[in-house]
């Protein structure tokens, strides 16, 4: 633990790169998914427990004191107005009562960043410098020169002929400092780069820490500011953001990242794909927008390459946020583009998700067309259905009725797979092999256990003799019910509603024969969207008079809704160590925020059957 130390963010810049984007937000307040960057900025130093927390601002000033006054920092928050502007080394210097009580730690406003500002502090602390700069490896902005021991030497400038042993680093905007430093501040307008020259021309040590590596963003461009949108967008594993009271996203179309913030308005037949809406926008009715930067009266274009985060050399564009290994690809073919699946090693489900996309596509099951296949490269190409699943789709508020037509068309798809199709069984000898028993109900069971139980909760006590009688009991009944062919992973992220009428299924290569009722439990009780109970009643109904209308024999309702609240706590358990596994095992964090759904859910379904499972419902109580 290092000493208490103080923070100062400089976050007074007139943020011209961002023009005309800064014309009416300054950068400070500019938005990430809903929330100011100087909020996320505020958020990763509060951690320090730093005693004060200090910001200096010039333009639109107004406008910062005012969110200040209003979030949760206004009490721990000095502010320190400029005019005119003072530049990064004057901003310092006008501070100088308030920082010159003990070493103190500089980040500017404008900066993102996984950097262990911990570990630079206790750099710091322990090397004697007056100042410890954080810098990486960034050729765009490399401009100092650091020699083998860390140690500043200089700044690249026209006259660097060689570098000697020195090699070029860049600043990213983090830096700790001794109050010693403020004396080589001079009053009025000032850089600190040019304070660090003068300090080692006084033979003073400026450090460096070499975070290469790190996540860091600048955001100075409109490019740079999509960039970081998408990076955030991709660690909440999420490809759609709209503001919970954003008017008329729900008659608009919407493909790859769609992030709608605050007070936008989107007219009826819009198509918007890579599109940032930034507050109070308005886009109009009837025309398309593509990888763009949208205000209330400006549209600024971006090259989808940047915004993304890949090289334009880049043939294929990395898609995707679930919890599988393979990875997903697009690429351009033509006119049309499609999507390049990619299994590593010898994984079976490659031949499963071959063989059973021909199986189902032969029997008129929506699925994406299989358009070539290679064997040896463990590799197949598919067509391309957009990015816009049914739990994205779900992000918008929607009318009820409308939801409800959406999860009827998708219900026809499971009535399609549990009625006709398990008639054809005999084509697919991959899936005759795979059996929904009782060994596979007692893995998901040890699953749920070991990667969440154990692996998230940190109950490593928890599992009794009763408890594993009980999870043999819940096999054994689960085994019992009738079986026909399901999907296994029935759920919002595995239906696809972008490019077509009738949804489509994706990730269908863990396909067994098994009990109908565990798909219609893992898409009407999903952790990833609630449903409302009435509406669930209804589309629970519209299932068993849709699958009594095409098997109008050896079909009972009582038995299927006996075997529904089974299949329930074996689904809610199977998602919660899936949850487990990707977050822990796999670093996917993002899949904890739907913990406390898949908790919530298991313990309303045990209290009904609390008489017949007692120790697995005091352990679902006890989550």
């Amino acid at each position: 633990m290092h000493e208490s130390i103080t923070v100062f963010i400089l976050a007074a810049g007139l943020g011209e790169r961002l023009r005309p984007v800064t014309s009416y937000i300054p950068k400070p307040l500019l938005p990430i998914l809903g929330k100011p960057v100087i909020q996320r900025v505020l958020d990763r130093l509060s951690v320090l427990h730093a005693d004060q927390i200090g910001i200096n601002m010039h333009y639109k000033r107004e406008a910062i004191e005012d969110w200040i006054s209003r979030s949760a920092y206004h009490g721990s928050v000095v502010t320190f107005p400029e005019s005119p502007i003072l530049g990064t080394g004057g901003g310092l210097k006008n501070a100088e009562r308030f920082l010159s009580g003990k070493r103190f730690l500089v980040h500017n406003s404008d900066i993102l960043s996984d950097i262990d500002l911990d570990m630079l502090i206790s750099a710091h602390c322990s090397s004697g410098n007056l100042a410890t700069l954080a810098v990486h490896n960034f050729p765009r902005f490399n401009r100092l020169l650091v020699d083998k021991d860390g140690a500043l030497k200089g700044r690249m400038d026209f006259s660097t002929l060689s570098y000697g042993n020195a090699r070029l680093m860049a600043f990213t905007g983090i830096a700790v400092y001794n109050p010693e430093f403020l004396d080589f501040l001079p009053r009025g307008y000032s850089s600190v780069v040019d304070a660090w020259i003068t300090a080692l021309s006084s033979w003073e040590r400026i450090g460096t820490v070499d975070f290469t590596g790190c996540y860091w963003s600048d955001i100075g461009t409109p490019t740079d500011y999509a960039a970081a949108i998408v990076h955030a967008m991709r660690a909440e594993g999420e490809t759609v953001y709209i503001y919970p009271m954003a008017e008329g996203c729900s008659s608009i179309g919407m493909d790859g990242y769609v992030i709608i913030e605050e007070g936008c308005r989107v007219g009826k037949g819009s198509t918007i794909r890579n599109c940032i809406l930034l507050p109070g926008s308005r886009v109009e009715q009837g025309p398309s927008h593509c990888n763009c930067i949208i205000g209330p009266d400006f549209e600024i274009p971006l090259e989808e390459s940047a915004m993304l985060g890949v090289s334009d050399s880049d043939e294929a564009i990395l898609i995707g946020q679930g919890g599988s290994d393979r990875e997903y690809r697009r690429v351009r073919d033509g006119s049309r583009t499609k999507v390049i699946v990619h299994y590593a090693g010898q994984d079976q489900d490659f031949l499963r998700q071959i063989e059973y996309t021909r199986f189902l596509e032969c029997h008129g099951i929506p699925v994406p067309k299989l358009f070539a296949t290679d064997s040896e490269g463990m590799s197949a190409a598919f067509e391309d259905l957009g990015d816009l699943s049914l739990y994205s789709w779900l992000r918008c508020r929607r009318p009820e009725k409308e939801v409800e037509l959406m999860y009827r068309k998708v219900i026809d798809i499971a009535v399609m797979i549990h009625t006709g199709l398990s008639d054809h069984l005999a084509e697919c000898p991959l899936l005759r092999e795979r059996i929904f028993d009782y060994a596979y109900f007692r893995w998901e069971t040890e699953y749920c256990i070991e990667q969440f139980i154990r692996g998230v909760r940190n109950m490593n006590n928890a599992v009794t003799g009763e408890l594993d009688m009980e999870f043999c009991q819940l096999a054994e009944e689960a085994d019992a019910f009738h079986k026909t062919i399901i999907h296994r992973d029935f759920q919002s992220q595995n239906v696809m509603v972008a490019k077509c009428e009738v949804p489509r299924i994706i990730d269908y290569q863990g396909m067994r024969i098994g009990p109908p009722a565990y798909d219609v439990a893992s898409l009407l009780w999903d952790p990833y969207y609630r449903l409302g109970s009435g509406l669930r009643e209804r589309l629970l109904s519209y299932y068993l008079d849709e699958v009594s209308r095409e098997k109008e024999t050896g079909f009972s309702r009582d038995e299927f809704m006996s075997s529904l609240i089974i299949c329930r706590i074996q689904r809610h358990m199977q998602a919660l160590g899936a949850y487990g596994f990707l977050s822990h095992r796999k670093g996917k964090r993002y899949f904890l925020k739907f913990v406390n759904e898949g908790v919530r859910l298991l313990k309303e379904d045990m209290n009904d059957l609390r008489g017949r499972y007692p120790h697995l419902y005091t352990l679902a109580i006890s989550l």
